[in-house]
């Protein structure tokens, strides 16, 4: 049985949106020399290097990458990122995931991140659902989409085909 796609951002759209993100995250890091942009893996930091490519066309900002790792299904379990808890102390972090569903993976990233002190902490989503489990919001949103709990909301970065489907 083929499941029926329908269509929420196409390539052009998701470019426009995470332009826009670029703007406002560095409108709010404007006095900042640096910038860790912290993508959960996999799609949230691939969305969270598009965001540094275009922080790095606009601004003079430093963008540091950091890949979070954790298990989705187990969130409860280690979260590790691809940087040192030294290289993100006192520095404004920017937690980046592809679609906020529930809240669960982000709430746990900002956990982790939150046991080292930082001097500016800020969430960014490409597609936010409004189906919380957990008090987190997005600072920076591309959409907010309204769905019912039982469709699903897939991005696909792809060298230039990317786009967010619902299922």
């Amino acid at each position: 049985m083929k499941v029926k796609l329908d269509k929420i951002l196409d390539h052009q759209a998701i470019g426009h949106k995470t332009r826009r993100i670029a703007y406002q995250i560095y409108e709010s890091n404007v006095a900042e020399k640096e910038i860790v942009l912290a993508g959960i893996a996999d799609n949230g930091y691939k969305f969270a290097e598009r965001l540094a490519q275009t922080l790095e066309e606009i601004s003079s900002i430093k963008v540091i990458l950091c890949k979070v790792s954790m298990n989705k299904k187990d969130p409860l379990g280690t979260v590790t990122t691809s940087l040192d808890p030294a290289a993100y102390k006192d520095k404004s972090v920017v937690l980046i995931d592809d679609v906020l569903n529930s809240g669960t993976t982000l709430v746990y990233g900002v956990k982790h991140f939150l046991e080292v002190p930082l001097k500016r902490f800020k969430t960014a989503v490409l597609i936010n659902r409004n189906h919380k489990k957990f008090p987190v919001k997005a600072d920076f949103k591309g959409v907010s989409l309204s769905t019912s709990l039982n469709e699903s909301v897939k991005v696909r970065f792809r060298k230039g085909n990317d786009m967010a489907v619902l299922e």
